[in-house]
């Protein structure tokens, strides 16, 4: 049976935009699947004791910027760490995502060009009219996918998604859960990769 990742993560999070295209190339190089599930970060953080951004102190907010900068340095990638439009409401983002799973395309395109809007572009992915356009340059047919996020069954994936999360022990974005194991944040994709070796001798 072919193993798998279940991937939580936000469509705010600056740091599953970092992380993204590294998952997809560890699933592929272990031959391990990678199950797309966008979560409700603020609801995850109400109910781990998480605090949103705004809300923390200038140490830890001086410190995200100061490890930003490092990893994109790392990486070779850009990310404004206070973009005009930072972190607004990612529920419509996060259903369209959810919607757009039913397609055959890979969800990494869309998705990383929703968070791209967001950390380098300077857009606002709460706006309908941002993500149509982000849809219709990702070769979506737009008016269908908002038709099909706007159904009560998406809601229920989405919300469901982010009780998994919290069941799971998952308390930030991204989040990486193998055979049971939680791997928090872009920079644990090294050890998630061992611990998939290690369950999998032949990878």
């Amino acid at each position: 049976m072919q193993k798998s990742i279940d991937y939580y993560f936000w469509l705010n999070s600056d740091w599953a935009y970092l992380g993204a295209h590294r998952l997809d190339a560890l699933a592929d190089r272990l031959g391990v699947k990678v199950n797309y599930l966008p979560v409700d970060l603020p609801d995850v953080y109400r109910r781990t004791g998480g605090v949103l951004l705004g809300q923390r102190s200038p140490e830890r907010q001086a410190y995200r910027v100061a490890e930003l900068k490092r990893w994109c340095r790392e990486l070779g990638m850009h990310v404004n760490p206070a973009p005009r439009y930072m972190c607004p409401d990612a529920d419509l983002a996060s259903r369209l995502v959810i919607a757009a799973l039913r397609e055959p395309a890979p969800i990494t395109p869309l998705y990383t060009r929703i968070l791209e809007a967001e950390w380098c572009e300077e857009r606002d992915i709460s706006d309908p009219d941002v993500l149509r356009d982000i849809l219709r340059r990702a070769g979506y047919d737009a008016e269908a996918l908002f038709q099909r996020a706007a159904q009560a069954d998406i809601e229920a994936i989405y919300r469901r998604n982010t009780d998994a999360a919290v069941a799971a022990g998952v308390f930030g974005s991204p989040s990486y859960v193998f055979e049971g194991e939680v791997f928090w944040g872009q920079d644990r994709l090294d050890l998630l990769e061992k611990a998939i070796r290690l369950a999998s001798p032949a990878a």
